[in-house]
C-alpha cells in the first residue's frame, strides 16, 4: 500500500480546532506503520531520498523530524544538523560542505536545515553578502537540477507559524527548564526580525519553489496537525510498495545443559520507581 492512499484530512478542514492527543496518537501509529513499509521499500530498491526541512525558528522542524524518525531505523533514516560552518569550510564552495551527506543507495536523510541557511538566517542576520544571497539562489536550481537527476528523490518542506504563536513557543521554552537547550541567543537575535525573515523566505521561494524541485508548505501552528499533514504528503511523494516478507516465528531457546546462574554481587540500578 502507497502513501498516496492515506486519508489524513487538510488543514483547512479543521483550521479552527486543535486536534486530541487521543486522534492524534491514533493517526499517527497509522503512518508510522507507513514508513516502516516505505523503509522496508527504500532498503530494498536502493532508493534514496533526501528531506529538507525549513521554517522560522519555532515552527516544529525538530518536533516532526522527531515523529517521522521515531519508528524506523537510524541506519536507514538519518538525520543532519550541520553546526556553524569551521575555517576551512569557510573557504570551501557554499554547498561543498552539504554535499557529502546526501543519500546513497537505501538511505533516507533528512537536513534539520540545509544549505537554504545561506538564503534564510545567513542573510538575515549579516553572515554573507548581498552578492552571495544573489549567486546561491541563481546556482542552487542548478544544484538540485544535478541532485535530482543523479536519482535522489528531492522533497523539500516549509513550516509556517504564526507570529503569535511563535512567541507562545518561545517563551515557553524561557520557562520551562526542559527545553531551554533550545533557545540561543540567535533566536533572540532573530526574533525581532519577523519581516526581514518574510522578505527572504518570500524571493528564496520566487527563485526556488520549481516545479522540478517545488516547496511544500505545512501550516504548524496546531503540531499535532502540523506532523500528521506532513508525514501523509511525505508518504504520498515516494512511490513505495509493502515488501513481502517471510512469516517470522521464534525459534526454541535452547535447555539449559548444566549452565547454573552465578553468585554474583551484579550492581542493580537503584529501583527508586
Amino acid at each position: 500500500m502507497s502513501g498516496r492512499s492515506s486519508h489524513a484530512k487538510s488543514p483547512e478542514a479543521n483550521s479552527g480546532e486543535k486536534m486530541s492527543n487521543k486522534d492524534y496518537l491514533k493517526e499517527l501509529h497509522r503512518l508510522h506503520i507507513e514508513l516502516v513499509k516505505m523503509q522496508q521499500w527504500v532498503v530494498k530498491s536502493g532508493a534514496k531520498i533526501c528531506i529538507v526541512f525549513e521554517g522560522r525558528d519555532g515552527a516544529g522542524k525538530g518536533g516532526t523530524i522527531k515523529a517521522i524518525t521515531e519508528r524506523v531505523s537510524p541506519r536507514v533514516f538519518r538525520i543532519v544538523a550541520l553546526p556553524a560552518p569551521t575555517e576551512r569550510e569557510k573557504t570551501q564552495m557554499y554547498v561543498q560542505r552539504y554535499l557529502p551527506h546526501l543519500p546513497a543507495a537505501g538511505e533516507v536523510v533528512i537536513f534539520d536545515r540545509s544549505w537554504y541557511n545561506r538564503a534564510g538566517v545567513e542573510r538575515v542576520m549579516g553572515f554573507c553578502t548581498p552578492k552571495q544571497t544573489d549567486e546561491f539562489l541563481a546556482a542552487v536550481p542548478l544544484v538540485e537540477k544535478a541532485i535530482i537527476g543523479s536519482g535522489i528523490i528531492l522533497i523539500k518542506y516549509w513550516l509556517e507559524v504564526s507570529p503569535e504563536e511563535q512567541t507562545r513557543r518561545l517563551e515557553g521554552r524561557i520557562h520551562d527548564e526542559r527545553k531551554i537547550w533550545k533557545l540561543s541567543q540567535m533566536d533572540l537575535d532573530s526574533y525581532s526580525r519577523w519581516f526581514d525573515y518574510s522578505r527572504a523566505r518570500d524571493e528564496m521561494f520566487a527563485k526556488t519553489d520549481l516545479e522540478f524541485s517545488p516547496w511544500h508548505v505545512a501550516r504548524s501552528d496546531d503540531k499535532r496537525r502540523a506532523r500528521l499533514n506532513i508525514i501523509n504528503h511525505l508518504l504520498g511523494q515516494v512511490p513505495y510498495e509493502a515488501v513481502p516478507r517471510a512469516k517470522i516465528v521464534l525459534p526454541k531457546r535452547q535447555k539449559a545443559s548444566g549452565y547454573v546462574e552465578p553468585e554474583y554481587a551484579y550492581k542493580y540500578v537503584p529501583e527508586t520507581f
